[in-house]
C-alpha cells in the first residue's frame, strides 16, 4: 500500500472519530472522602495484626469497586481499611477478607505482581497531579512508586522512602500495617491538611483489580480520578534531614593477565568511603548530595556486537541518577543522559591520544565523580523543580615502554549542570516547562584533548503539554550551541550524526576553521488518549543539522524533518471470545534538509487479550524504498531497498506463578536480506521464597549492505572514493539468567548471568557504482581482507543485598566479565553460547556497607 494512501485513511479517521464518540462524554462522581484518627505517639505497633485498640476509633473505608475482570462490579470479597496518625506519621491498617487461596510468594521490593497486594495512593499536595504509592504484599514485601504527572502509567518504582509495613495471614484472610512517616511525605504547610487518596488490591487469583476511586479500563488518568483524605491535623513538614555514609571494599581478580604486565597484578584491592546527604529545604524542596559515589552494586549492561555507526544508550541504573530523574528529562528526553557522566574517557579510545608504541597501558575505564548534587520539588505553586550539578575529575592513562613510564590525560576536570523547571495550569496534566544544560571542560589550548572534546556545550528548550477532555497536544522547541578548538568542531561535522564531509550535498559545509556549532530542535504532537473506542495521534517534528546533544543528553542522528500519524480502534468491554482488543494502523516519513526521503514506513497492529488474559500481538510493518545519507559513513547518499516484516507475541497471564510469553519475527527485503528473530521468555516460581526467569533468544540477520571500508581511487560516479559493502550473515545467541531467594522481605539474594554468542561470515563484497543508486560491483575479497567475528561472552551479577535497618544495607557483590573475541569463519551455535562459561575473564568482589540516619 502506498504511504500516502496510508496517510489519507489515518487522517479520513481522525476527522470521523472526533465526532465518533461524542456520546462517551464523562460525568465524574462526586469524589469519595475517607477520614484519619489522631492517635497517642505509641498506641498502634506496627506488627500486622490489627490487634491495638487504637484501631477500633477509626471508620473503616468499605465502598470499593472491581476494574478487572468486571468493571464497576462489586468485589469478590471484603476490604476493610483505616487510617489513624500522630505526630509522626501515618498508619493504615487494612483487612482483606479472601475466600480463595492466598498467593503469596516473596521477592525484592518492588516485585508484588505475582502476590496478592494493598497498594496506598496519596497525593499529598492535592494538586490532582503528583502522588506517592506504597504498597505490602500478602508477605509483607513493599511496594513503593512515584508519579510526576496525572499519567497512571508514568511510575517511577525508583521511589524508595524510608518507611515500614508488616503483615499476617490468618483464617479470614490477610491484614497489613503500614507506618509511613511525615518526614518522607512532601506536602504544604497548612491546616487542616487535604489529601488526594485512593486504594488498591490486586487478587492474583482471580485476576481481580479492586479500586475505591474507580480508575477505568479506558483512562489513562490517575491522581485527578482519587478520592479525598480528610480529618489530618495540627502537623507541619519538619526538618527532613537524612544521611547515608557508606564504607565499601573492591577485589578485581584478573583472568587474562599478562606478566610482564606492571600495572596488573593477580589481585587487586582497593577501599573507598563516601556519602549521600538529603536535605529538606522548607516543605517542599529537597537537595540531595553525594561524595565520591560508589555503584560497585549495579547490575552489568547487557553484552551486544555493534555493527552500525552509531552509539548504543543502555538504561541508567545508578541510584543517585535514577531517583527523581523524571524532574530532569522533562517530555522531551535526549537532552540529558545521566550516564554521560562517569562515563569510559572518550580520550582512552582515541589511538592519538594513548601511546600507540608502548608495551602496555593501564586506561580508565570510568571516569571519577567527584561529587554531585540535586535540589528537586515541588512548590505549593504548582511549579516543579529539578537541578543537578556535577563534576568529574581529571583522568589519565599510564603507559609503558621497553624501562620508561608515562602519562597521558585521557579526561579533563570537567562540571555537568542540568536544570529543570515547570509549571503546572489550567486541566489536570497541562505544563510549560524550561530546561538548560551545561557541559565545561577544563582545557587549555595546547591540550592534545582540545583537538577530541569541546570546551563547551550548553542546551536550552521548552516544552508543553495541553490536555482537553480526551485529548493532549505536547509542543517543544529546543536549541544547541558547542564550541571548542577546530579539531574537537570538526570531529563533530565527520560524525555519524551529521556527516558534513558528503560529497553529494550543498546544503551543509565541512568548515576544518569552525569553532563553533548550534542548532535546534522542534515538534508539535497531538493524540487522543482516552475515548469508548477511537484513539489517534499525528506528529511534526525536525532537527537541523547542526543540532548536538551528546556532551550530556543523547542523539543518534540530527538533520531531519518528519510525520507521523496513528489510527486506532478498540473495544474494551469484554466479550464471548476475548475481554479486549485494538487494530491500529501507522505510518511514518522523514526527510533531510537537503529533501531526500529517509524514511518511509507503513505498519499495522492488532492485539486481542483473550478472556484467559493471555495475550496475543500480531504486527507487520513496510519499509519503502528510500535514500540513505549515512550508509557510506561520509560518502554519498546510497539507495535502501525496500523490506517488510511481520511478528507475533503471545504472552500469558501476568497474574500467574508460571507465566512466559514468546516473539517470531520474520522479515525480507528486496536483495535478499533476511531477519528471523525468536524471543522467548519463562518465569516460574518453584517455592514461595525462590523465582526464575530465562530469558533465551536467538537471532539470524543477512544485510546485504553492511559497510566495510572506503578506499581511494574510485571514480566520478562516486565522487572518487571506493566504498565497499558485504554481505553479512550474522548469528546471535544469549540467554539472559535470573535466579532470586528471598530469606525475609529484607534479605534477598539476586543473581544475573547472560551467556553470550554472535558471529559474522562476510561474503559478496561489493563497490558502490554510482551514488543515490544500491548497485554494487563485485570486489575480490582478498583485496578487502577477512572481516569475519566470533564472540562469547558471559557477564553475571551475584548480589546479596541486607537491609539491616531501616535505610541502612549491606551488599556482598560478585560480578563476572568473561569474554573472547576471535576473527573465525564460522556460524555461533548454542555450545558456543554456553561455552562461554569458560571463556577467559575477570572476577570482581565487594562489600559494603551503607548506615541511614535521621537526626530530626
Amino acid at each position: 500500500m502506498p504511504p500516502h494512501f496510508l496517510t489519507a485513511i489515518v487522517v479520513l479517521g481522525l476527522g470521523l472519530t472526533v465526532g465518533a464518540d461524542a456520546q462517551d462524554l464523562r460525568v465524574e462522581a462526586p469524589s469519595k472522602r475517607a477520614r484519619a484518627v489522631r492517635v497517642v505517639e505509641g498506641a498502634i505497633r506496627v506488627d500486622g495484626t490489627l490487634d491495638d485498640e487504637a484501631w477500633r476509633t477509626a471508620t473503616p473505608v468499605v465502598d470499593f469497586v472491581q476494574k478487572e475482570p468486571i468493571e464497576g462490579a462489586a468485589p469478590t470479597d471484603r476490604m476493610e481499611v483505616r487510617f489513624a496518625y500522630d505526630d509522626v506519621a501515618l498508619y493504615v491498617g487494612a483487612r482483606m477478607f479472601s475466600t480463595a487461596a492466598i498467593q503469596t510468594p516473596m521477592g525484592r521490593r518492588d516485585e508484588g505482581d505475582q502476590a496478592e497486594h494493598l497498594r496506598i495512593s496519596l497525593d499529598t499536595y492535592f494538586d490532582r497531579r503528583t502522588s506517592s504509592t506504597f504498597g505490602v504484599t500478602a508477605s509483607g514485601v513493599r511496594l513503593d512508586h512515584y508519579y510526576s504527572s496525572d499519567d497512571g502509567f508514568n511510575d517511577d518504582p525508583t521511589f524508595t522512602p524510608v518507611w515500614r509495613a508488616r503483615t499476617a495471614v490468618d483464617g479470614q484472610g490477610w491484614t497489613a500495617e503500614l507506618w509511613i512517616p511525615f518526614a518522607q511525605l512532601r506536602f504544604n504547610d497548612r491546616t487542616p491538611q487535604v489529601w488526594g487518596l485512593n486504594i488498591q488490591r490486586w487478587v492474583p487469583s482471580r485476576n481481580e483489580e479492586v479500586f475505591w476511586a474507580l480508575i477505568g479500563r479506558t483512562d489513562e488518568r490517575w491522581a485527578s480520578l482519587f478520592g479525598e483524605l480528610h480529618g489530618i491535623d495540627g502537623i507541619r513538614p519538619g526538618r527532613r534531614i537524612e544521611l547515608l555514609p557508606y564504607v565499601a571494599s573492591t577485589a578485581t581478580a584478573l583472568g587474562r593477565r599478562d606478566p610482564n604486565d606492571p600495572f596488573k597484578s593477580a589481585v587487586d584491592l582497593n577501599g573507598r568511603v563516601g556519602a549521600d546527604i538529603k536535605v529538606g529545604l522548607g516543605s517542599n524542596l529537597t537537595l540531595e548530595a553525594t561524595m565520591n559515589p560508589d555503584f560497585g552494586q549495579v547490575e552489568a549492561d547487557p553484552a551486544e556486537v555493534n555493527l552500525s555507526a552509531f552509539e548504543t544508550f543502555f538504561d541508567e541504573r545508578r541510584p543517585f541518577f535514577v531517583d527523581g530523574a523524571n524532574l530532569l528529562t522533562g517530555n522531551v528526553n535526549n537532552y540529558f543522559y545521566s550516564r554521560r557522566i562517569g562515563a569510559a574517557p572518550l580520550g582512552e579510545a582515541q589511538a592519538d591520544f594513548v601511546d600507540a608504541q608502548a608495551d602496555f597501558v593501564d586506561a580508565p575505564g570510568t571516569t571519577t565523580i567527584l561529587g554531585a548534587a540535586k535540589l528537586t520539588g515541588r512548590l505549593a505553586s504548582g511549579t516543579s523543580i529539578g537541578v543537578l550539578g556535577a563534576v568529574t575529575g581529571e583522568e589519565s592513562a599510564r603507559t609503558f615502554s621497553g624501562s620508561q613510564f608515562g602519562r597521558v590525560m585521557v579526561a579533563p576536570p570537567t562540571a555537568y549542570a542540568v536544570g529543570r523547571i515547570e509549571q503546572e495550569f489550567g486541566p489536570p496534566g497541562s505544563t510549560v516547562g524550561l530546561m538548560a544544560t551545561s557541559v565545561n571542560r577544563q582545557l587549555s589550548p595546547n591540550d592534545p584533548l582540545s583537538s577530541l572534546l569541546t570546551r563547551n556545550a550548553v542546551t536550552f528548550s521548552g516544552d508543553s503539554v495541553v490536555r482537553f477532555g480526551d485529548y493532549e497536544m505536547q509542543g517543544y522547541l529546543g536549541v544547541t550551541h558547542v564550541d571548542g578548538d577546530p579539531g574537537a568542531i570538526l570531529r563533530l561535522q565527520h560524525s555519524s550524526a551529521r556527516y558534513f564531509q558528503r560529497p553529494d550535498v550543498d546544503y551543509v559545509r565541512l568548515d576544518p576553521l569552525r569553532r563553533s556549532m548550534s542548532g535546534a530542535k522542534g515538534g508539535v504532537e497531538i493524540e487522543r488518549q482516552n475515548g469508548r473506542h477511537w484513539l489517534w495521534s499525528a506528529e511534526t517534528s525536525f532537527e537541523t543539522p547542526g543540532f548536538e546533544t551528546n556532551d550530556v543528553g543523547r542523539l543518534t542522528t540530527g538533520d531531519g524533518r518528519l510525520y507521523n500519524t496513528e489510527l486506532e480502534y478498540r473495544e474494551t468491554v469484554p466479550g464471548r471470545w476475548f475481554r479486549e482488543y485494538s487494530v491500529a494502523l501507522s505510518q511514518g516519513q522523514e526527510w533531510n534538509f537537503g529533501g531526500d526521503l529517509q524514511v518511509s514506513t507503513a505498519s499495522s497492529e492488532a492485539e486481542i487479550t483473550w478472556p484467559n488474559f493471555w495475550s496475543t500481538r500480531w504486527t507487520n510493518e513496510l519499509e519503502f524504498r528510500r535514500q540513505d545519507m549515512r550508509l557510506t559513513r561520509g560518502g554519498p547518499s546510497m539507495e535502501r531497498p525496500g523490506l517488510w516484516r511481520t511478528g507475533v507475541e503471545i504472552e500469558t497471564s501476568e497474574a500467574s506463578q508460571t507465566r512466559g510469553d514468546a516473539e517470531v519475527l520474520y522479515g525480507r527485503d528486496e536483495d535478499g536480506g533476511l531477519l528471523f528473530r525468536l524471543n522467548t521468555g519463562m518465569t516460574v516460581q518453584p517455592g514461595p521464597r525462590w523465582q526464575l526467569s530465562l530469558s533465551p533468544s536467538y537471532q539470524r540477520e543477512v544485510d546485504t549492505q553492511q559497510y566495510v571500508a572506503t578506499l581511494p581511487g574510485g571514480g566520478p560516479a562516486t565522487f572518487g572514493g571506493r566504498y565497499i559493502f558485504g554481505h553479512v550473515d550474522r548469528s546471535t545467541y544469549s540467554t539472559q539468567v535470573r535466579l532470586n531467594y528471598t530469606f525475609k522481605p529484607d534479605l534477598n539474594l539476586d543473581f544475573y548471568g547472560e551467556p553470550f554468542a554472535a558471529s559474522g561470515i562476510y561474503d559478496r563484497y561489493g563497490e558502490l557504482t554510482a551514488a543515490r543508486t544500491r548497485l554494487l560491483r563485485p570486489v575480490d575479497p582478498a583485496s578487502i581482507g577477512s572481516a569475519d567475528f566470533s564472540v562469547r561472552s558471559f557477564r553475571s551479577n551475584l548480589v546479596l543485598r541486607w537491609e539491616w535497618r531501616a535505610g541502612s544495607t549491606l551488599y556482598l557483590v560478585w560480578q563476572q566479565n568473561r569474554e573472547i573475541d576471535e576473527a573465525l569463519r564460522s556460524r555461533a551455535t548454542v555450545g558456543d553460547m554456553f561455552g562461554s562459561l569458560s571463556s577467559p575473564g575477570d572476577n570482581f568482589f565487594a562489600v559494603k556497607a551503607s548506615f541511614w540516619f535521621s537526626p530530626q
